[in-house]
């Protein structure tokens, strides 16, 4: 497989290029829905192709195509330099400032011990529709569903530094909902087995059934939960509900080619800008984020990004401090850094890589603390349990988030649940307002496998992480009921 990708990069030598690499990628993608007692749909897809992008004169090019032969590549080498070429006449300020990195010859595989693939579709029905059984025997649910999706991607990556670099990274994801419907509402609830990089094995069917019949519950519990308080309230968030959080707040805000203009057109910018490092108040001293393209599992943990650089652990706030961005090798050197945080990738083998959001996650506290200890210094407050609806500003400032259960908590338990409940704040006053968070006992993580950025969109996963944590004062405002 590495043959044709090295020609490609000779070829580009040969043409003056300051630097290329090529990618070839088989991406294989299996998604199976259920609704009710049947399957409502099962798609496979399996598509395969190579890319070329050249550095000349400081301006990109890039090509691609899925015809992978010695003549296709030479077509696909000649159209990116001409791109080149061309954007090289537009230039201006010197181009792109391509950060050094060592060429290494390396292999990632992640764990899968069950291969998803393998796995027959009536044992993913079985899972499914056993769920939904489980869900519909609760008479206020009149509809329930669920999905799995599996994905394979196998990447070869040469570069003209001499980098070769291959991975096989199998990725799960599944979710169950209930829809209750009540005279006048209906609510919704789910569960969702959290994505990872992992196979079938990560599946129990028991586990699926435990949880089942509490969506349900739940869900039907909604339907006479009273509608949201209103005010500033203290507020419990479990480990999911805090992942989006995270995501929106924190990952998305500290993306450096964000900082520097380039999501303007698209999705926005953001307030961190470079002279926050290290300087910043991001949060209490009670918050550290660590980004870790390392961590086991992990959604974004790849072996390697797409610009040749191996994964990586760091730190982007600690101790409530700003300390630095997710970064590629073009956007190193413009906060000072030698060496690319290894944050670019593609989602295909058809786009250009870009900087994504790396595995990013709260670290939990120091000291022994449950989530009933935490929720037991709260006289009057909230529990949110959960991804739901959520929105944010395109500087990722002002923020409201929902919680797909959320309870009252009254002298220091939780009473019952809630509905319409959303928390608003700005993402500085609201990691300040963080003053506890439970040990890693309780620490959990929570994968994204549809984080969409760029024009055009690209679609990347990555892990994000908490244990249950405690914010203070946080404005409660109600949704739509």
């Amino acid at each position: 497989m590495f043959d044709l990708l090295k020609q490609a990069c000779d070829a580009a030598t040969k043409e003056g290029c300051q630097f290329a690499d090529a990618r070839y990628l088989a991406i294989r993608k299996q998604r199976v829905l259920s609704r009710d007692l049947a399957l409502s749909s099962c798609a496979e897809s399996d598509d395969r192709g190579f890319g070329v992008r050249v550095l000349y004169q400081g301006a990109w090019g890039f090509a691609s195509s899925p015809t992978y032969n010695a003549k296709e590549v030479e077509k696909v080498v000649a159209l990116a330099m001409r791109i080149a070429r061309a954007s090289a006449m537009a230039l201006r300020e010197g181009g792109v400032k391509w950060a050094p990195e060592e060429a290494l010859k390396l292999a990632f595989k992640s764990k899968c011990d069950q291969d998803p693939f393998k796995v027959s579709l009536e044992d993913k029905a079985d899972l499914l529709i056993a769920s939904n059984q489980v869900m519909l025997k609760n008479k206020s649910v009149k509809r329930a569903q669920g999905y799995l999706l599996f994905k394979r991607v196998q990447r070869w990556y040469v570069n003209t530094e001499g980098a070769e670099l291959e991975s096989d990274v199998t990725s799960s994801e599944s979710v169950i909902w209930a829809i209750a419907v009540g005279k006048d509402d209906f609510q919704q609830r789910n569960w969702q087995a959290p994505a990872s990089n992992r196979g079938f094995e990560s599946y129990r069917k028991e586990e699926f059934l435990v949880q089942a019949e509490r969506v349900a519950a739940q869900a039907e519990e909604k339907l006479s939960a009273k509608l949201s308080p209103e005010g500033d309230f203290d507020i419990v968030t479990d480990s999911e509900n805090l992942s989006l959080t995270i995501h929106e707040s924190v990952g998305h805000a500290t993306e450096l080619d964000r900082v520097m203009g380039y999501e303007v057109s698209m999705a926005g910018s953001s307030f961190v800008t470079r002279d926050k490092i290290g300087e910043f108040q991001y949060g209490s001293d009670k918050v550290t984020l660590m980004a870790d393209n390392t961590l086991e599992n992990g959604l974004a943990t790849q072996g390697f990004d797409d610009d040749g650089v191996p994964g990586q652990r760091w730190e982007i706030v600690k101790d409530g401090v700003f300390q630095t961005y997710s970064t590629g090798r073009e956007f190193s050197h413009y906060i000072g850094e030698e060496r690319s945080r290894g944050c670019c990738r593609a989602d295909h083998w058809s786009s250009i890589p870009i900087v994504r959001i790396p595995n990013l996650f709260l670290m939990p506290g120091k000291e022994p603390l449950s989530p009933d200890e935490l929720i037991a210094d709260i006289k009057h407050g909230l529990y949110f349990e959960g991804m739901d609806s959520f929105s944010i500003d395109q500087r990722r400032l002002n923020f409201q988030f929902g919680g797909n259960g959320v309870w009252e908590i009254k002298k220091g338990k939780k009473v019952g649940m809630l509905k319409a409940a959303l928390y608003q704040s700005r993402t500085p006053t609201f990691w300040n307002a963080c003053d506890a968070t439970c040990d890693k006992n309780y620490w959990e993580p929570h994968g994204v496998m549809q984080c969409g950025k760029g024009d055009p969109l690209q679609i990347a996963q990555m892990t994000h992480g908490a244990a249950p944590t405690r914010f203070r004062k946080i404005n409660i405002c109600r949704g739509r009921n």
